[in-house]
């Protein structure tokens, strides 16, 4: 049997392949059936004068999501997509399918998180979840051949390790455990045994937000290393971001141009090293008081909020032109392909007015930023929308990142932090640092943010016994194949999202 991936082995040869009928249209004596069968997607054409009549009527009475069973010559053809169809000879219904719910319709995005364990068999879907398997091998790839050793961190925790308020409680036999924020803890006295380290499993966040930034459970990547200072580790986030991108770029070639992503910025990416700017030259970014290429941010978003509403009025036109034409009355082909494009207008103008509501926030947000606050969505897009690659932004005030984020010795009020921001408005995807390895500070800080210090008594042993400097990092894998894969929700990326309100299917 077959797979449709494997089309391009069998060019001119008659073949069995097997799967699903994902959409049909008829024409005369003709049925031009779109197979899938996970491995790829391909166009099966059924010729009423190819087949027998019995086969030929299966073929007309096949419905969405029908299995089936096909026999028939491999055709070369790089108009389709994959690039080869097969030309049908023999045809056998597996399995029926009866009103499927997702048809080819638009659906509310609520109807589509229910029917989620449907909805994953959507090209997009798939081609998202192709992309994040391949994003997962290139991770484990990268760390493996730099010398890494993967362990695990435990998932049932006695405390908090970024803060209590977005704590998933539970009960552990007969004591109080949370589901895990970060491995890092753990991850770090891996590191003291093992040298270079990485975790890579499920973490929980107990935030009540809704945002296409946030999930309750998600996957987290998290190296920690013995002898490194936070210049290394931003040495390492930038060759394994170069790394992970140009390995996607090279392997998922279809996937992204079923997504139809805009590949420039990768390119952009991989042939220049990452702005590394200091917390307080990002604030002056933010609020426009530096130049970047010779604008400040308020002057570029000025000028994207004109252009976004000079395009809306373009394709306002365009739909208005088009409208007419069909009105004016056309062949059946030609208003099925301007209506087509109407339907692709409409949709670029709905996320053009979504810009145009957002970036009048954004641009009060960066004139009103408060010197010694955490990013915000809206303040880390300002900021990557002067740049065309991943953004570092490190030194940050201690007072607003971890416990056990170091100080720098040159100017005690900065933690020695690290944020990447992704390009095109994506945020943060990257979040790490140096770690506190003096004592005394860090039970301060433990006492500072009232964690109990029974719970971190392991852990300030491994500033006893043979403390070293060492850092590390955390990579949201939701959030990197977000951006990616160019979705505008982060419920996309993983195969059943959890978020605050939905927990089925």
């Amino acid at each position: 049997m077959i797979q449709i991936k494997d089309f391009k082995n069998h060019e001119g040869q008659t073949i069995e392949t097997q799967g699903w009928l994902t959409n049909k249209r008829s024409g005369k004596g003709l049925e031009f059936i779109i197979l899938r069968d996970g491995s790829g997607f391909a166009q099966c054409i059924v010729d009423a004068e190819s087949v027998p009549n019995d086969v030929f009527e299966t073929a007309k009475r096949l419905s969405q999501e029908s299995s089936i069973k096909l026999e028939g010559k491999v055709v070369k053809d790089e108009k389709q997509i994959g690039g080869y169809e097969l030309h049908v000879t023999n045809l056998e219904l597996i399995g029926t399918s009866v009103d499927y719910p997702i048809t080819n319709k638009e659906h509310g995005i609520e109807f589509l998180m229910d029917k989620r364990h449907l909805w994953l068999r959507s090209k997009r879907q798939w081609a998202i979840l192709k992309i994040r398997n391949r994003i997962i091998f290139a991770i484990n790839n990268f760390f493996q051949k730099e010398g890494f050793v993967q362990t695990d961190s435990p998932i049932f925790t006695g405390n908090a390790a970024e803060g209590s308020t977005t704590l998933f409680s539970s009960k552990y036999y007969d004591q109080d455990a949370y589901l895990a924020q970060t491995g890092q803890l753990y991850g770090e006295a891996m590191a003291m045994a093992m040298g270079k380290i990485y975790t890579f499993g499920p973490t929980f966040r107990a935030e009540k937000s809704k945002t296409r930034r946030h999930l309750s459970e998600f996957w987290m990547i998290e190296p920690e290393m013995a002898f490194y200072n936070n210049d290394m580790n931003m040495d390492l986030i930038e060759k394994f971001l170069k790394y992970v991108v140009t390995d996607v770029l090279d392997n998922c070639k279809n996937e992204l141009e079923i997504l139809e992503r805009d590949t420039t910025v990768f390119e952009a990416l991989k042939a220049k090293p990452f702005p590394r700017l200091t917390y307080d030259k990002a604030v002056e970014i933010i609020k426009g008081e530096k130049e970047v290429n010779g604008k400040t941010s308020i002057q570029l978003l000025n000028e994207d909020l004109e252009n976004v509403k000079a395009k809306i009025a373009e394709n306002k036109k365009g739909i208005e032109e088009r409208e007419k034409e069909i009105a004016g009355g056309v062949k059946k082909g030609k208003r099925n392909f301007l209506q087509a494009k109407i339907d692709q207008l409409k949709q670029e103008i709905n996320k053009l007015e979504e810009a145009e509501r957002n970036i009048p926030k954004w641009l009060e947000s960066a004139k009103n930023f408060k010197y010694g606050n955490d990013f915000g969505g809206s303040d880390e897009t300002v900021i990557t929308r002067m740049f065309d690659t991943p953004v570092m932004v490190y030194n940050w005030p201690h007072e607003i990142k971890a416990f056990y984020m170091k100080r720098d010795a040159d100017n005690p009020e900065m933690a020695k932090g690290v944020d990447v921001l992704a390009p095109e408005g994506y945020g943060e995807i990257v979040g790490g640092g140096e770690r506190e390895t003096n004592l005394e500070l860090l039970i301060s800080k433990i006492e500072e943010h009232k964690l109990p210090m029974s719970e971190f008594e392991w852990y300030l042993d491994l500033r006893k016994y043979g403390s070293v400097p060492h850092a590390g990092f955390g990579l949201g894998l939701e959030r990197t194949v977000a951006w990616i894969c160019g979705t505008q929700h982060i419920r996309e990326t993983i195969p059943f999202p959890r978020y605050y309100g939905r927990l089925r299917p």
